[in-house]
């Protein structure tokens, strides 16, 4: 056969496929295209650390909510790897022209799809739940702790990798898992003071506005819970977006797929992660995980890493499936408790719902809804004396619209002026400075509906009936 064949037929044993219903094919290198000594994206694809995402929902309570939205954490980062090294390719020339120091395109790229793969390896059941009412108990979070998996875990191997489907390391290029771990963790401090300027401008995609996670996740959720088939325009985001000196810049013709991007991803909490019957859901599981927590795991996941890797949605699930039938009196009544929630046995019902919107200038730390404990002091203060007992609760879910000043993503994104030529903040736009900082959807829930009109005339009185959202609008 020609050597122009084969080498035109080459790229096909070089790559594998995946079909994804956001994406469309997916490439990935198979282990059979690599040598001996060294290792392919599948075998880290394969690792048990990664297929454990297979076996956590990707929306973490929402599923009993929308049947559909069954999909896993697994797909979600082949997702991410492949919008990451998307990115990696398109980018690449801008960030070498910032930095010569820039490492090879087959190094940025092969760096960022693991980053994409991997960083969501440290969640556990639940997924962002968990973080909050477990992980926390020891100052964890799914980040730090799947940095600390792969340092201990993943980091030998991860050297090995020295291809993806489109380019092969230099030999003296080797993947570095701490630039792996400082894509995936948000930025805090200091942190950033020893890294390489060409990866600190990296880690926009990462932490900033618009990044490959959430890219992915805004797709992929609206489109597996119902809610939309293209949420926004990913093709056109992407295409007029490249690395400045600043950080990711996004040229003023992408800006109005950005604001769409930014508006879509609130709307989506809005209607599917803060959904009214998902936010009762967490509630319950609140309760439970508070009377729970000691029978589910052993104890600070960083000194049981064997354990913690088969910690998973379903290995939770079956575990609690048992204690009805344990023979000591309160597992099993903590047992008959998750039996009820698994079969939406919820106790919890919203009665009143009202949205708070901060815009820029206005102190959201101020306001009594920054703490759920003192918005539950508010209200209860304004109802009926003999109603000022009476069990409810409070929830105020937050949503970032555009970062302030205080917020990680802060700071890494800016805007391209074609008619200055200059680099500029993004909130410089009045089409950007229109979007809110944030928003809290303030909820009050009891056990009943009887008590609805005077729980809802209490919120009006705090919040100002003018400001005051319809509640019937969700």
């Amino acid at each position: 056969m020609d050597k122009e064949v084969l080498d035109s037929v080459q790229r096909f044993e070089n790559e594998s496929l995946s079909y994804d219903p956001i994406h469309g094919y997916i490439e990935f290198g198979p282990q059979r295209a690599v040598p001996d000594h060294e290792v392919a994206e599948q075998t880290v694809i394969d690792h048990p650390w990664v297929q454990r995402l297979r076996q956590i929902h990707q929306l973490q309570t929402a599923w009993l909510v929308f049947p559909t939205a069954v999909h896993t954490r697994f797909q979600h980062v082949l997702g991410a790897m492949h919008l990451a090294g998307r990115c990696a390719r398109q980018m690449y020339d801008s960030l070498k022209s910032i930095d010569r120091g820039t490492p090879s395109l087959a190094y940025v790229e092969t760096l960022m799809r693991l980053a994409g793969l991997l960083h969501d390896t440290g969640h556990g059941p639940f997924g962002h739940f968990f973080d909050q009412f477990y992980l926390a108990r020891f100052g964890l979070n799914h980040e730090t702790l799947g940095a600390e998996i792969i340092r201990r875990e993943l980091g030998p191997l991860l050297k090995k990798v020295r291809r993806n489907p489109h380019g092969v390391l230099p030999p003296d290029e080797t993947i570095d898992p701490e630039h792996i771990t400082f894509l995936m963790t948000r930025p805090s401090g200091n942190d950033a003071a020893e890294m390489p300027p060409w990866l600190r401008l990296l880690r926009g995609l990462f932490s900033g506005i618009y990044t490959v996670d959430n890219m992915d996740f805004v797709l992929r959720d609206a489109y597996m819970s119902g809610f939309s088939s293209r949420i926004f325009d990913l093709e056109r985001l992407l295409h007029y977006s490249f690395v400045s000196r600043y950080g990711l810049t996004i040229h003023e013709r992408g800006l109005p797929s950005l604001v769409r991007f930014i508006l879509a991803r609130a709307e989506l909490f809005r209607t599917i992660y803060f959904h009214r019957t998902v936010r009762s859901i967490d509630l319950t599981l609140q309760d439970l995980f508070a009377s729970s927590h000691s029978r589910l795991f052993p104890g600070n996941p960083l000194e049981h890493l064997n354990e913690y890797r088969q910690l998973t949605d379903w290995s939770l699930l079956v575990d609690v499936g048992r204690w009805p039938r344990s023979e000591d009196a309160e597992t099993a009544e903590l047992g008959v408790m998750w039996q009820d929630f698994l079969s939406r046995r919820i106790r919890w019902k919203m009665v009143c719902e009202r949205t708070i919107f901060f815009r820029k200038g206005q102190s959201e730390e101020s306001s009594v809804f920054h703490d759920e404990r003192l918005f539950e002091e508010a209200v209860r203060k304004r109802l009926p004396e003999s109603l000022r007992e009476i069990p409810l609760r409070f929830d105020p879910p937050r949503h970032v619209h555009r970062p302030g000043a205080r917020t990680p993503a802060a700071g890494q994104n800016f805007l391209f002026d074609p008619a200055t030529r200059e680099i500029r903040p993004l909130d410089t736009r009045e089409l950007y400075r229109e979007i809110p900082l944030s928003y809290r959807i303030c909820r009050i829930y009891a056990l009943d509906s009887s008590h609805a009109a005077e729980i809802a005339a209490a919120m009006d009185d705090l919040v100002g009936g003018d400001q005051a959202d319809d509640p019937t609008n969700m």
